[in-house]
Formats: structure tokens, C-alpha cells, sequence
């Protein structure tokens, strides 16, 4: 005949099964770092404002590269973008004080990026257009 288990039992064997306890894990092991959740934040809202996307690859590399655009930033982008496309520019460079953007001004896109130290000797093709920022 099967013994009743009191509910404290109970409740510690149903919460043991399939579970471990969360702890914090620390950043660069895999957890979420607040200040670049709330920087990945802060540049959505002034996309969002500016009119802009900033594309998946422009997003990896500016991971990657180490390059942080401040809500300034993408506002000067936003407004180089309307003065790109008043003039005819399709895909632009835009170069700025640490970093250079490739960007398609038709879909208001920054396609990538590239840091002022990775410059040298690189290339750039399919742009009609290029401006200082």
C-alpha cells in the first residue's frame, strides 16, 4: 500500500525534476550584458528616428569592429542620407571620424561599416557617392 507523502515532500521532488537553479552568469560567458542591451536599445529608438535601418551584416560588423554609434551619429546619417538623395546618390560612402559607412540611400540602409584603422588600402566599389560627415 503506497504511504501518502506530505506536500512539503512533494513539492521538493516536483520542483527537482528537469531543473537546476539560475544563477547569474557573469558577461562573456554567454549572459546578457546590460549596458549593450541598452546601448542595442538606445540605437534602435534613434534608427527609428533618424528614418534608417542598419543592416543585419552592418550590425555584425559593427559588433565585430568594435564600433559604437552614438544617437548623434545616426541622426548625421539620417540627415546625409535626405542630402545624398537630393542630389541622385543611390549607395553612398560616408565617412565620419572613426568610422566609414557604406550605405544604401534609396532604402535609407547602412549596408556595412568599416573602422578608421581598417581603412588603409581597402576598396570600395558600387558607390556613386561619397561624403564627409
Amino acid at each position: 500500500m503506497n504511504q501518502p507523502l506530505d506536500i512539503e515532500s512533494r513539492i521538493r521532488s516536483a520542483s527537482s525534476i528537469g531543473t537546476k537553479p539560475i544563477s547569474p552568469t557573469p558577461t562573456g560567458t554567454g549572459g546578457l550584458d546590460f549596458g549593450k542591451v541598452l546601448s542595442e536599445q538606445s540605437l534602435a529608438a534613434a534608427t527609428a528616428q533618424a528614418g534608417i535601418k542598419i543592416s543585419g551584416h552592418a550590425q555584425t560588423r559593427l559588433a565585430s569592429r568594435q564600433i559604437a554609434l552614438t544617437s548623434e551619429d545616426v541622426a548625421k546619417v539620417g540627415h546625409a542620407m535626405t542630402q545624398a538623395a537630393a542630389k541622385g546618390a543611390k549607395d553612398s560612402l560616408f565617412l565620419m571620424d572613426k568610422t566609414a559607412l557604406v550605405v544604401s540611400v534609396a532604402n535609407r540602409t547602412v549596408i556595412t561599416a568599416v573602422s578608421r584603422e581598417a581603412l588603409k588600402e581597402n576598396i570600395f566599389t558600387n558607390i556613386d557617392s561619397a561624403m564627409f560627415l
